[in-house]
């Protein structure tokens, strides 16, 4: 505990970043409940099981392990004793449209190096420019941009700011595609580059230059990934803040943010304060919960709109109605007989026009993308527990419009017309592209999830399968804060606030309420 005096604590969201900050707040002395409406948690980082798979059904990068590394230290303990980490090599394969050779990203620079130098000449030496700028940014970033409230003056004015101010403005207001684009003329490389624009929930030319420092992560420092699968950091998360006496309830979901009015507002300019959550479970009973502080840590859009009176709602529709959401997905499940060396155990698939993709995905009308640029996941070329023997674990995510009218998924067909559709579609590009012909007669499992699944299981804004989209209008401090001006006592964790979209951004976000609650305006990773 440093300096604040316990107070009860009540967490909306069992999802990563609502476990992050159950256990940090937990640690600090307070007392801790979490309410989390699916009857397990994990959120996003959830997991399916049938036959003999485990399937994750939404992260599966592991990337800037310096973060997990950070924040388990906070808890007193390490990556190494709660997660079994396997780095990646080759890190990704890669399928380009109408080009009959793959590519495979290696796990380090120097070799990456001499790919790109194989495909482009100079293109070897570019890219080590382009990696140095991206670390050299990445390292600002994460001292300066990701672990603060941006309230205080150095976040902003701090000699490492001030030393890269004319660059960071260049990198601010050109895309993420313009800056790649005049480095690199191989369609190959600057897809491989542009790429990482949809883990941020955009698309290279709707995305900043600034976050070409998403590149040193996955072509220098590599990718990793935990054995049994993502769903380990949700459990290893669970039972840390159950270590800390943090009470859970599942299968109880938050129907309301309850508060009390202030006759003035206070310095802040809050007109109310919290004084508790109310919760149904699944009988429909319901029950209220004491707080003196609400994290919610489920997604802004239904945190704000769904549990606060439209008075007391600091984002409220007509601010969602403004802002860009990332894309929607329609997940595939596919448990498959045989060998798949074809694939690895991240691969991706690029169309020739991807950028009409992103249109179809980002601009009104949207339209389903076809063909798809899309993403297929093995995990059980490096882990032999998500399959049964003799059987391969695949998870194809195709990025679609964030619209749930396009309808749920389901097993073995059984979903919504466009969503089966769109699967079918994509097992049929990657049966082609990858050179496996009976890939859809050797499925024995298959499952889909689509945009609908998102609403009806993490209550996500529109359907969206990340968050808000890191445009420069949704980045950094124009990002949605993570304190309510109008209610004291309510803060907010996860990918819809800051810093924003992926699991390191989940664990930044705990550990910035925590910040908050603490009074600490300091800029950077906590000491303790």
């Amino acid at each position: 505990m440093t300096g604040t005096a316990p107070q009860r604590i009540v967490v909306i969201g069992g999802g990563v970043a609502g476990l992050a900050t159950a256990a940090l707040l937990a640690d600090d002395g307070h007392d801790v409940t979490l309410v989390e409406k699916n009857d397990r948690v994990g959120g996003r980082a959830g997991s399916w099981e049938k036959d003999g798979f485990r399937f994750d059904t939404g992260p599966s990068w592991w990337l800037m392990p310096e973060v997990f590394d950070h924040f388990f230290r906070l808890l007193g303990t390490s990556t190494e004793e709660q997660i079994d980490l396997v780095r990646l090599d080759p890190g990704y394969r890669v399928y380009f449209e109408g080009i009959d050779d793959s590519v495979d990203v290696a796990g380090d620079e120097s070799r990456n190096r001499a790919l790109f130098e194989s495909i482009e000449p100079g293109a070897g030496d570019a890219l080590r420019d382009y990696l140095s700028s991206a670390r050299e940014v990445y390292d600002l970033a994460v001292q300066r941009f990701l672990y603060t409230n941006f309230d205080s003056a150095n976040a902003y004015a701090g000699l490492p700011v001030l030393r890269r101010a004319s660059t960071l403005l260049r990198m601010l207001t050109t895309t993420l595609d313009a800056h790649v684009t005049q480095r690199f003329s191989d369609r190959r490389l600057r897809q491989i580059l542009g790429y990482p624009a949809v883990f941020l929930g955009s698309s290279p030319d709707r995305t900043p230059a600034m976050y070409h420092l998403m590149s040193w992560l996955d072509l220098a420092d590599g990718v990793r990934y935990p054995r049994g699968g993502f769903v380990r950091l949700p459990e290893a998360l669970a039972a840390l803040a159950a270590e800390r006496g943090v009470k859970v309830h599942t299968g109880s979901a938050a129907t309301a943010i309850l508060t009390r009015s202030h006759r003035r507002r206070n310095p802040l300019g809050q007109r109310a304060t919290v004084t508790g959550v109310r919760i149904s479970d699944g009988d429909g009973v319901e029950q209220e919960l004491p707080a003196d502080v609400v994290v919610g840590a489920a997604d802004l859009h239904h945190v704000e709109t769904n549990l606060l009176p439209r008075p007391l709602q600091t984002f409220d529709q007509r601010w969602w109605d403004r802002a860009v959401s990332g894309p929607g997905a329609v997940l595939v499940c596919l448990g498959v007989r045989g060998d798949l060396p074809e694939l690895g155990h991240h691969s991706l698939f690029f169309t020739e026009d991807w950028m009409s993709n992103f249109d179809a995905i980002f601009e009104t009308p949207t339209r389903i993308p076809d063909p798809a640029s899309l993403y297929v996941c093995r995990p059980s070329a490096s882990d032999e527990t998500v399959a049964p023997p003799g059987h391969e674990n695949l998870f194809i995510l195709v990025p679609v419009p964030a619209d749930p009218t396009m309808g749920s998924g389901g097993e073995d067909g059984a979903g919504d017309r466009l969503v089966e559709q769109t699967a079918d579609r994509a097992i049929d590009l990657v049966a082609q592209w990858a050179g496996v012909p009976d890939l859809t007669d050797r499925i024995v499992v298959r499952r889909t999830i689509g945009p609908a699944d998102f609403v009806d299981d993490l209550n996500s804004w529109s359907g969206g399968a990340l968050g808000p989209a890191h445009t420069l209008g949704q980045s950094a401090f124009f990002r949605a804060s993570n304190r309510s001006r109008k209610v004291g006592g309510l803060f907010y964790a996860g990918s819809s606030t800051t810093p924003g979209i992926g699991l390191p951004m989940c664990l930044i976000s705990a550990e910035l309420v925590r910040k908050r609650i603490r009074g600490d305006t300091s800029v950077g990773p906590s000491r303790s």
